[in-house]
């Protein structure tokens, strides 16, 4: 929505509060379609101003600086404010900008965070009874954190005029649904033509299709049984109970299991519980034995030695995921490198125990 001026319509702002260590390619992927919506219509659509709560170069995870001026004293009523944040932004608490946002709130300006800044709309009230989504890997913290908010694993969501947008490649298709809400369809099938973007992905679209392991092509019983292990994180269903789920006995879905996977049930739920668990370590403040019970252990030592021996440090250790004093995120273990070495030690190639 563009307002008009004596000149005829006057470009819709958008204004990128960018949070240090924000995340390069969600900047790219939120104002290119706005980019090419301006070249492929007869007069400018949209302008882009960088702002943040210290004028000057904000630095990006990636090391690139964007110069930025200060918090707009002024806000237009169709403006639109980006607040762009993602290492270290689920700690992030600056008054000055918390203020910013509540009285851009009451003036009634639509905005949207971005990435790990839902944590900072959160800080500023402005997503209390809402629906919210950030990044998948720091969701289950968020709902820990904040459990009045309807956190959701989506692509981006919009409650009113607050919005929130999980990131990364997600911003092509939220910036996408603003235009055509704005602008129609035809501007936004020319638009991801350029970009070479198809489909445009709708707002409740998942934000993975994988969890280490590509879950397309693998059989239903399998990918299902996935789904559950993921959905009960913090009181695990056991291998009986998730072959009831499926309707086949627990021999067959061991054996599917390991044929499609590489590994058995119980170790893929293990891994699952302590990706949570270290998600949980460096975005919320809850003990050690409290992330435990939260990620499904009864046991604190048997959390403690699965969590060293899966990411080669104790959880305590593990409390913060880019310390300031380093110059880039640490984020050791995958799942798909986990899953190989499940992998080699079926072969008797790597001893290592499975866990029960």
């Amino acid at each position: 929505m563009s307002s008009t001026d004596a000149q005829g319509p006057r470009p819709t702002r958008i204004v990128c509060i960018l949070v240090p260590r924000f995340n390069m390619m969600s900047v790219v992927s939120l104002l290119e379609p706005l980019r090419i919506a301006n070249y492929l219509s007869p007069s400018p659509l949209y302008e882009t101003t960088f702002c943040a709560t210290d004028a000057g170069e904000v630095w990006a995870s990636n090391g690139m600086p964007i110069r930025c001026e200060g918090l707009p004293e002024k806000l237009n009523q169709d403006d639109l404010v980006l607040l762009i944040g993602s290492w270290g932004a689920e700690h992030y608490s600056d008054t000055r900008l918390l203020s910013w946002l509540r009285r851009a709130d009451r003036q009634g300006i639509r905005q949207c965070a971005v990435e790990m800044a839902p944590y900072i709309f959160a800080r500023a009230g402005l997503l209390t009874g809402r629906r919210a989504t950030v990044h998948w890997s720091y969701l289950p913290g968020f709902k820990e954190v904040f459990p009045d908010i309807n956190g959701q694993e989506q692509l981006f969501t919009s409650d009113g005029r607050i919005m929130t947008c999980a990131g990364s490649s997600a911003g092509l298709d939220f910036m996408l649904d603003q235009i055509r809400q704005n602008h129609g369809d035809a501007l936004v099938g020319e638009i991801s033509d350029n970009i070479l973007h198809h489909p445009v992905r709708d707002s409740t679209h998942s934000q993975r299709k994988t969890l280490g392991h590509g879950l397309e092509g693998l059989p239903q019983n399998v990918s299902t049984v996935v789904e559950l292990m993921d959905q009960h994180l913090v009181e695990p269903l056991t291998v009986p109970q998730l072959a009831e789920q499926v309707g086949i006995s627990q021999r067959q879905l061991e054996r599917q299991f390991n044929t499609a996977i590489g590994c058995s049930v119980v170790q893929f739920g293990l891994l699952l519980r302590l990706q949570h668990a270290r998600v949980l370590l460096i975005s919320t403040d809850l003990g050690v034995r409290e992330i435990a019970t939260a990620s499904g252990f009864n046991s604190l030592s048997h959390f403690a030695y699965s969590f060293r021996k899966c990411f080669g440090r104790k959880p305590r250790e593990y409390r913060q995921a880019w310390p300031k004093h380093k110059e880039a995120p640490d984020w050791p273990g995958t799942l798909s490198n986990y899953l190989e070495t499940l992998k080699l030690k079926q072969h008797g190639l790597t001893p290592i125990d499975e866990a029960h």
